[in-house]
């Protein structure tokens, strides 16, 4: 179906290895897209790498430290120098810290708000002119529920992840012009790394997150396949500075 044809479009996933990005990646994938698997870890790229292909679909890895700009603009750089153009961004990097906010150092601050926000904003920075260059493109960048919920451990990555909704509708308005969309995902409570630690730090949080889940259970990475071909796609070419909940609906009993 062409409206969801990413036959020919260029894919970068920054944190594309594993989670949410890989589940992104794979979904991409098999609706055409070659991707870039963009992180720090070249072991775990070259996994993802070898998961993607063996959907029959293309996939490169590009080592990046989205903390540091010139190492976003070499992801941008390498990958138009490798396929010649880039279609589509998603800005998945991203880690967590939880403390009661008076226990944050200011570093610990600084590391969760530049690795999920300012990374999104370096990335999509250095992508924009190669995609104004080919006329057009998709960014998306990843959420969370704490994008509209606070938590008491969550202090700097609600602070990042709200940022991430509004620098999405700003960015949304600025560059409609160009033909490029610009959208969020606000992912639940997924079954990753990350919240695999977080079951582990906060009581009782498995149980609490199924009684309040509508859907009764976690989200899985592959749940995330299908909102990404959408944003990614034709589609969604009327769909700029929209935040979309994927949670099982989660937020609807908020």
């Amino acid at each position: 179906m062409e409206l969801f044809d990413l036959s020919d479009r260029i894919a970068v996933v920054t944190g594309g290895n594993g989670g949410i990005g890989l589940g992104m990646a794979l979904g991409m994938a098999q609706a055409g897209a070659t991707i870039v698997v963009a992180g720090r870890d070249s072991a775990k790229n070259a996994d993802a790498v070898r998961q993607i292909e063996a959907t029959g679909a293309k996939a490169t890895a590009i080592p990046v430290d989205v903390l540091e700009e010139k190492s976003c603009r070499a992801l941008v750089a390498g990958t138009v120098e490798m396929h010649g153009r880039l279609d589509i961004l998603v800005n998945n990097a991203g880690i967590n810290i939880r403390k009661q906010p008076e226990e944050y150092t200011l570093q610990e601050w600084h590391m969760v708000l530049d690795s999920n926000l300012t990374s999104a904003f370096l990335c999509s920075h250095a992508a924009y002119p190669e995609m104004k260059k080919s006329g057009g493109g998709k960014i998306i960048n990843i959420g969370s529920m704490m994008s509209i919920f606070g938590a008491p451990f969550a202090t700097a990555y609600a602070a990042s992840k709200g940022g991430i909704v509004q620098m999405t509708k700003a960015m949304a308005t600025a560059w409609a012009k160009d033909n490029i969309q610009i959208n969020a995902v606000l992912p639940g409570w997924i079954d990753t790394a990350l919240t695999r630690r977080a079951r582990e730090q906060i009581p009782h949080l498995h149980d609490s997150v199924l009684r309040r889940t509508p859907a009764g259970r976690w989200g899985e990475p592959g749940d995330f396949g299908c909102i990404a071909v959408f944003l990614a796609a034709p589609a969604s070419n009327f769909v700029t500075g929209a935040a979309i909940a994927v949670d099982g609906g989660y937020s609807v009993l908020g």
